[in-house]
């Protein structure tokens, strides 16, 4: 219909304004559009019917577009959409970005498929058993059996998956794919066993929660859990729900997930769910004033005082909330992506909590990840009432705060021998960090001045390095030797007549980022 109304070349764009809006109006209360009976719809997609003016250029965009198959878009391209329309100061403010699917799915998969997967399985054999000593349908076991495989449908429509930071829900999305392909499993597994076959299913968007702070983005979260349902019904033979076509989706909220005010600043509440997921926002401690306010990071400290030190990075306060919802309001578990300074100085603090008072049971401590271009390294931690211990895809006897199955380093006293001595340590002045690649490159090539480039190309290293994996940076530096100047200039001056990369460095003065 949308598509026959675009492509109608005998409407003006207003007549085909005035058209589509009412095509909207009957998609949102269902009735005749034409001669065509289309069903309600309802959800909340029509809630508000704003069709702007049309240019020339728009009708001819929207019959591109419709002529288009739409029936398998990839739904993650809304977290593209969402990162890409903010602007660059509030997306630093939100620390917004987009999740892939194969991150998502280290989350998912320990959270959610795994805990169900086993609550099946035993299930099943239940099943099993009882159908075994059934003699007819109907008898006392094949109705227990019966009852079992109720008691796990009612177990899997009741179970809610919570990401309180959803952005444009590629995490509900995922989450409700796995949900409903745990179901039709059991489903034909049911059958196998000697069960009738059920109507339909029992998941769906009505088993997601969200909480999403930009309304644009939450507006894409519920466009995504609706694609997700209806890719999903469609690729399965299962037909369409009508009457509603498309569940409400109050349930993923436009909101703070951290504080309300009334005035004063308070605690704002999470609604009670089976699992959290999701990636909240990177803004390391350090810039939380500076992109939160004043207002705001002292309402933090304030609210989370005794829980958060003020000088974590924002993560943490997601951590705790997450921790606080396992000890008092029923939530089974928690799987969030975080950097992974997580594992150090006051963010750790969060973690040794979550180690002291439930478990860590899966963990991904090192993993790469690309924020605006530049490389970080984030973690993916989830804790909670989970079975077994797996770090970094194997499975281990324990994880600590440190995201280590060794030794745990977070238990190390003070030297007594080192009281009243400080060292601040290495520390760089200015962007001159190298790839490792690039500086062994720069390491065997020739310098004009005869002398070896590695006086000015060194290797860096820090506690992390020693500790963890190694970072594989190479610096540029003088050391304390300003007369290395002179072969700092020759290898950027030869350098650049290759690459053009660093010729502008020649012209600073004194003090080439010295170490």
């Amino acid at each position: 219909m949308f598509e026959g109304l675009v492509n109608n070349r005998k409407l003006t764009a207003d007549q085909l304004s005035v058209g589509l809006r009412n095509l909207f109006t009957t998609m949102r209360d269902g009735g005749l559009y034409g001669n065509d009976d289309i069903p309600w719809f309802n959800g909340g997609l029509f809630k508000k019917i704003a069709v702007p003016a049309l240019t020339i250029m728009d009708v001819t965009e929207l019959r591109n577009a419709a002529s288009l198959n739409w029936t398998a878009i990839d739904v993650s391209i809304f977290g593209t959409l969402f990162e890409r329309g903010l602007d660059p100061k509030k997306r630093s403010q939100l620390g917004a970005h987009y999740t892939d699917t194969a991150t998502i799915a280290r989350i998912i998969d320990p959270v959610v498929r795994r805990p169900l997967l086993q609550k099946w399985e035993q299930t099943r054999q239940e099943i099993r058993r009882l159908m075994s000593l059934s003699k007819a349908k109907n008898d006392k076991h094949h109705k227990l059996a019966k009852a079992a495989f109720v008691k796990w449908l009612e177990d899997l429509r009741a179970f809610r998956i919570l990401d309180p930071a959803c952005g444009s829900g590629n995490f509900l999305f995922l989450g409700l794919k796995v949900l409903k392909d745990i179901e039709h499993a059991s489903h034909i597994e049911a059958v196998a066993l000697g069960l009738d076959r059920e109507t339909d299913l029992v998941t769906g968007p009505h088993n997601m929660l969200g909480i999403e702070l930009n309304e644009y983005a939450a507006e894409l979260a519920r466009v995504s859990v609706w694609i997700g349902e209806l890719q999903w019904r469609l690729t399965h033979g299962y037909e369409f729900k009508t009457n509603p076509v498309l569940e409400p989706l109050d349930c993923i909220e436009c909101r703070d997930a951290l504080l309300k005010f009334k005035p004063e600043p308070v605690e704002a509440d999470w609604p009670k769910a089976s699992v959290v997921v999701g990636n909240p926002p990177f803004l390391g401690g350090s810039k939380k004033r500076r992109e939160l306010g004043d207002a705001y990071f002292e309402a933090l400290d304030s609210v989370f005082t005794g829980r958060v030190p003020g000088g974590a990075d924002l993560v943490c306060y997601w951590f705790d909330k997450a921790l606080k919802a396992i000890e008092s309001n029923g939530l089974g578990a928690a799987g969030l992506v975080t950097t992974q300074s997580i594992r150090s100085g006051s963010n750790r603090v969060v973690l040794e909590a979550i180690c002291e008072k439930t478990k860590i049971f899966d963990a991904w401590s090192d993993e790469a990840w690309v924020n605006d271009g530049a490389a970080v390294r984030v973690s993916l931690v989830s804790f909670g009432w989970g079975e077994g211990y797996f770090l970094n895809g194997l499975r281990v006897d324990g994880i600590n705060a440190e995201l280590s199955n060794a030794t745990d380093m977070t238990l190390a006293k003070p030297l007594a021998e080192n009281a009243n001595s400080s060292f601040e340590g290495t520390k760089k002045y200015g962007d001159f960090d190298i790839s490792g690649e690039l500086a062994r490159q720069w390491l065997r090539q020739p310098n004009p001045n005869g002398k070896p480039n590695s006086k000015v190309v060194k290797p860096w290293r820090n506690g992390q390095d020693l500790t963890r994996r190694a970072s594989d940076i190479g610096l540029l530096t003088t050391g304390n030797d300003r007369g290395g100047r002179r072969e700092l200039e020759h290898l950027f001056t030869w350098q650049s007549r290759k690459t053009c990369a660093v010729a502008t460095l020649v012209t600073n003065s004194d003090g080439f980022g010295g170490s």
